[in-house]
């Protein structure tokens, strides 16, 4: 949200000078991949193949009955609680909320996906809404009334993500309750109306929450093989097994460029512009948001495409597959742009979630939780984190499009098809520490 800092922690609080760090993140992407270029001739990656299977008790735990009806129940209580506080809980910023929605459910997600995996498939209470339907009415929940098309794939969620960065970040009413509640009911009858129409496949490809979650979940050493074992694995060779399906390289997009006009909207030189000109702000902002997207999957898909010995049809699948490479880079933004208002936000909304009515209540005990400002209160530290969480999510993507291109590109173009991508990725590492630390 736009009225929350994200943190102080600029170019003049890093130990080394702003252009030297930039310079210095360039460079090591560049050499990075002279490295691979030598040392990494032939895929080593095995996507789901790969890993090492866990005690067979391990799966039994997290699949049995048990674990998921807790878990669910859980879920679906947490869910009720945060209704309650959204349809009649005071339209103040002191509402829990605002921050369940735009922190907890929104950034928290990219952590939690790390760490556990698929879980929003868990938890979704849409997943369990519909579940509990299907079972009621005795229906198949996976089976709908059609066959859900191929070339659908990922544009559902991409439209979903879109109108949701687009509520966060450009509608001025974005701080009303009643905008949250319209999306949210909007996002209700969309995902529940295509479960009836395609089964409960339609929430893997049309849920924003649920697709990014299981994008960042590519990313955990936590893995199944397709036996369903649980297995424990490289997280690049976890992300080498997503699957490249339509639509992918306009989540990616929409990911990225959003949290890149995240940066650039708050700029001194964009507000002063903005309050100066006569177009409707919320139209620019729109109209430069879209840019920002657009410009991601433009650069990405040229990039990816420049490549020669290849068909045409071959040639415009390559943007799809490898745009799982993006995915360690989308997480060292989420983590350099959105950590202080999950450390810090996060604890705001822990100690607001005990009055969710704003009546004085103290239901779990939090209400007069303090709030450690300790990010904000290092931002030498902070700044260098942001600097390392966009190098190392750069170096992983290097890594990650090196060993798919030495696996899918014509032999004796391996090296020279990653050069364009080599520069785009050069241009966002750049353009993207500017961003974030320039302000």
């Amino acid at each position: 949200m736009r009225i929350l800092a994200h943190g102080v922690g600029g170019g003049r609080d890093l130990p080394i000078p702003f252009e030297y760090a930039v310079v210095g993140a360039s460079w090591a992407l560049v050499i990075s991949f002279a490295i691979l270029a030598f040392a990494w001739r032939a895929s080593r990656f095995r996507g789901d193949e790969s890993g090492i299977e866990l005690p067979e008790r391990v799966t039994a735990f997290v699949d049995s009955v048990v674990t998921r009806t807790a878990v669910r129940a859980l879920a679906l209580a947490f869910a009720g609680y945060f209704a309650v506080a959204l349809l009649f809980g005071p339209d103040l910023l002191t509402n829990p909320a605002f921050g369940v929605f735009y922190i907890y459910l929104w950034v928290g997600i990219v952590p939690a996906s790390l760490l556990l995996g698929h879980f929003w498939r868990l938890v979704s209470p849409l997943r369990l809404v519909h579940l509990g339907l299907s079972r009621l009415m005795g229906l198949d929940p996976t089976a709908g009334l059609v066959c859900l098309p191929r070339w659908l794939g990922y544009w559902p969620a991409a439209a979903g993500l879109l109108s949701f960065v687009w509520l966060e970040l450009v509608y001025p009413g974005s701080t009303y309750l009643s905008s949250i509640r319209v999306w949210l009911g909007l996002y209700a009858l969309i995902l529940l109306g295509g479960s009836v129409v395609y089964g409960s496949r339609w929430f893997a490809r049309a849920d924003p929450f649920e697709v990014l979650s299981s994008l960042v979940a590519r990313l955990s050493p936590f893995g199944r093989r397709k036996s369903g074992r649980i297995v424990l694995r490289n997280p690049l060779e976890n992300l080498d097994g997503l699957s490249p399906e339509a639509g992918l390289v306009a989540v990616i997009s929409v990911l990225f460029g959003s949290t890149a006009f995240d940066s650039f909207g708050e700029s001194p030189t964009w507000v002063q512009f903005v309050q100066s000109s006569s177009v409707d702000a919320t139209l620019l902002d729109t109209l430069v948001l879209c840019g920002f997207v657009a410009v991601v999957g433009l650069t990405f898909s040229v990039a990816t495409m420049a490549v020669g010995g290849l068909g045409h049809v071959e040639r415009r699948r390559l943007p799809r597959r490898f745009a799982h490479s993006v995915v360690p880079i989308i997480v060292g933004y989420f983590a350099a742009h959105y950590l202080t208002l999950l450390f810090e936000v996060g604890q705001q909304t822990a100690a607001l979630l005990s009055d969710p009515l704003g009546r004085g209540w103290n239901v779990f005990g939090t209400a007069d939780m303090g709030v450690t400002y300790f990010l904000t209160l290092h931002p030498t530290a902070l700044a260098t984190t942001k600097v390392a969480g966009v190098v190392v999510g750069h170096l992983l993507a290097a890594v990650s499009a090196h060993d798919r291109a030495v696996r899918i590109l014509p032999r004796g173009r391996e090296l020279v098809g990653q050069l364009p991508l080599l520069l785009v990725m050069v241009f966002y590492t750049s353009g993207g520490l500017y961003l974030l630390l320039s302000a």
